[in-house]
């Protein structure tokens, strides 16, 4: 393979991640090729121009991302190297001031590990060490950036995406059925799989050093397991007080880093309790109205859009709103294949492409509120799974499971007559928006027989994928790898942790960072500083679930900056209402990928269990979520592979 030819046509699949500018380093002799192409944030001269090499000509770093502590970097690599002596090193002088030159001159100073130790940011890079003659992966510590690698033949291949390998020539990876069978229970497929065999994504917190094929190695620089046991094993020794002085704090930290750039920044604001509070705080930390964005919809049940203006109005910020119409939002699902680049089933996918179309046209950065329900409880199922498990685990499992089987086979029509007349009598904290799905999922936690299934089955879909998919066998994760499960007593605590290493970065980052680098957009993600994220365990669970409600301390937090009764609502997903659209204008397209025939011919899926959700879900039965995991797998392969 010509190594020039195979990069250029790398880095031209990505260039909506990199508008402003792109690069190629070779090194013929050690057959080496680094691409890249850059959307300009910091330091828009030529001086931030990648691929860059190090002072001595040692080190050569493509690098995505931003490293958000780099100017103080900068100030401890001008210090003397030997204070006795008062000697100084090479670095008082600059050829600019991006982040990835302090990142190379880290390298220099204290080599690549310890220098991704001290950095505070989100970032995938590959840095060639001409002397050891090593490649280094890296990624960072809660998976903000992807990173895809693998051998394909006798090169070695690494990306931002999967379409980067698949535009080299030498790409020609078959789909893997086992990843397909992990993608059909949890609506993305988790690494560090990918959907192709041989081809993996570089877990969060560690570096992989490439010497060759027979000679690879990954190191864990930061461990989420180690935070949590030894976070909790201190979680007695804060005050309600401090640990919210202590929060607010932390999250003016994180901010102050997240919101230097070059370029106009803003924030995605939905109006609950995550993303008001970053951009309360931001404006507390700026002159200036923030920039914020929304997108509304004029289904009741779907629209948040009224909820975030009554925050914008109250904080004065520099509020856009866009309320898009079914058509319009229907007409993303062709694209879905291409922004996504791999089969990627979560629905809310679709208005976040939207809201990041929309800022992309008043800014280059934007800041999001994801990850507050991680750290501080937020998602329902922390509460209700544990009460519905502690009031039912007495019951003889064959009654629980008759039970479950029972509530699992109601239709969604039964269901909203039933239910949602009573849902007005019920305390807040019980009033879902679809509260005929929640009652569907107490069907399924019923059936398990000990609550270390009721994570799983919460956030499965097919409960039994490998019969779904042709020849499959699915493969241990986190969730099933008990060796790699968090050692906490509070069972809402080892949920959060497994929603940390995997529904996070897997499911929610890949979300937004796909849909915002579709249209050129950087997103940034303040809670998740690591130092803020070892802090929120630091935590005893009281702080984040009170009274069965979830994020005590952010409430608190955002209480100091903005009226409870603009907050204090139930809890309302980021979605769209799919499995309306499927018994209506999708239908025709769903059918045609569903096609019994088609099916049979690709010879990936099983049609017989798919025909009969296709015919459930159009009598009544809501089945949306186990097809469209189908229909994005067969948009994807149509897409990519003409099937």
């Amino acid at each position: 393979m010509n190594l020039e030819y195979g990069i250029k046509r790398m880095i031209a699949s990505l260039r909506h991640r990199g508008p402003d500018d792109d690069g190629i380093w070779l090194d013929q002799r050690d057959c080496v090729a680094l691409g890249h192409t850059r959307l300009a944030v910091l330091d828009l001269t030529p001086a931030g121009h990648q691929p860059m090499v190090s002072t001595s000509g040692r080190f050569a770093l493509v690098f995505n991302g931003e490293i958000y502590n780099h100017c103080s970097l900068r100030a401890e690599l001008q210090l003397p190297t030997d204070q006795s002596s008062g000697a100084r090193n090479k670095l008082d002088t600059w050829r600019g001031h991006s982040d990835t030159e302090t990142l190379l001159a880290g390298f220099e100073r204290w080599g690549i590990p310890e220098t991704i130790k001290r950095t505070v940011g989100m970032f995938a890079l590959a840095v060639w060490d001409r002397i050891s003659q090593t490649l280094t992966l890296a990624r960072d510590r809660l998976g903000e950036k992807p990173l895809y690698y693998g051998w394909q033949g006798e090169y070695f291949l690494f990306g931002s995406e999967l379409k980067a390998l698949k535009a080299n020539p030498v790409f020609n990876a078959p789909v893997d059925r086992n990843s397909l069978a992990l993608f059909l229970r949890h609506s993305y497929v988790p690494a560090p799989y990918s959907i192709y065999q041989g081809i993996h994504k570089l877990l969060p917190g560690t570096c992989l050093q490439v010497r060759s094929r027979e000679d690879m190695e990954v190191l864990c620089y930061w461990s989420p397991r180690e935070k949590a046991e030894v976070g909790q094993s201190t979680a007695h020794l804060i005050s309600e007080r401090e640990a919210v002085d202590e929060l607010d704090k932390l999250v003016r930290q994180s901010l102050a880093g997240q919101i230097v750039a070059d370029v106009p920044l803003g924030a995605f604001l939905s109006g609950g309790i995550d993303s008001s509070s970053i951009v309360a705080l931001m404006q507390q930390l700026t002159e200036r109205p923030v920039k914020t964005f929304t997108i509304g919809f004029h289904e009741d049940s779907h629209n948040e859009a009224a909820y975030a203006l009554a925050i914008a109005q109250y904080l004065r910020t520099d509020h856009t709103e866009l309320y898009v119409t079914a058509p319009q939002a229907l007409s993303i699902i062709p694209d879905l294949p291409k922004i996504y680049d791999e089969p990627f089933a979560d629905s809310s996918q679709i208005p976040t492409y939207l809201v990041s179309k929309l800022a992309r046209q008043h800014v280059t950065v934007c800041l999001s509120g994801d990850g507050g329900d991680e750290l501080f409880g937020g998602y329902n199922r922390y509460t209700w799974a544990s009460d519905i498990w502690r009031y039912v685990h007495w019951l003889p499992y064959p009654l629980r499971a008759a039970l479950g089987s029972f509530l699992g086979t109601m239709s969604g029509d039964v269901w909203r007559g039933a239910v949602r007349g009573l849902v007005r009598f019920l305390p807040t904290r019980y009033r879902y928006s679809e509260p005929e799905i929640k009652l569907q999922k107490i069907g399924e936690i019923l059936a398990v027989r000990g609550p270390e299934e009721i994570y799983r089955e919460l956030v499965s879909y097919w409960k039994q994928p490998s019969k779904v998919v042709q020849m499959a066998l699915e493969p241990d994760t986190v969730l099933t790898d008990k060796d790699r499960w968090v050692r906490l007593p509070e069972f809402e605590h080892r949920m959060m942790y497994l929603d940390m290493m995997s529904y996070l970065p897997d499911d929610i980052l890949v979300k937004v960072d796909r849909a915002a680098m579709a249209v050129s957009l950087e997103t940034r993600v303040p809670f998740l500083d690591h130092r803020l994220v070892e802090f929120a365990w630091h935590l005893p669970l009281k702080y984040k679930i009170r009274n069965g409600v979830g994020k005590w301390v952010l409430r608190q937090l955002l209480d100091r900056y903005v009226p409870r009764d603009l907050i204090d609502r139930p809890k309302m997903g980021f979605g769209v209402p799919i499995g309306a659209w499927l018994r209506g204008p999708l239908r025709s397209w769903a059918e045609h990928l569903l096609e019994p025939k088609r099916l049979t011919r690709q010879n990936y899926l099983n049609p017989t269990p798919i025909t009969q959700m296709w015919k459930e879900h159009l009598s009544g039965h809501d089945r949306h979520y186990f097809l469209w995991n189908v229909l994005m797998f067969q948009s994807w392969l149509h897409y990519y592979h003409h099937e």
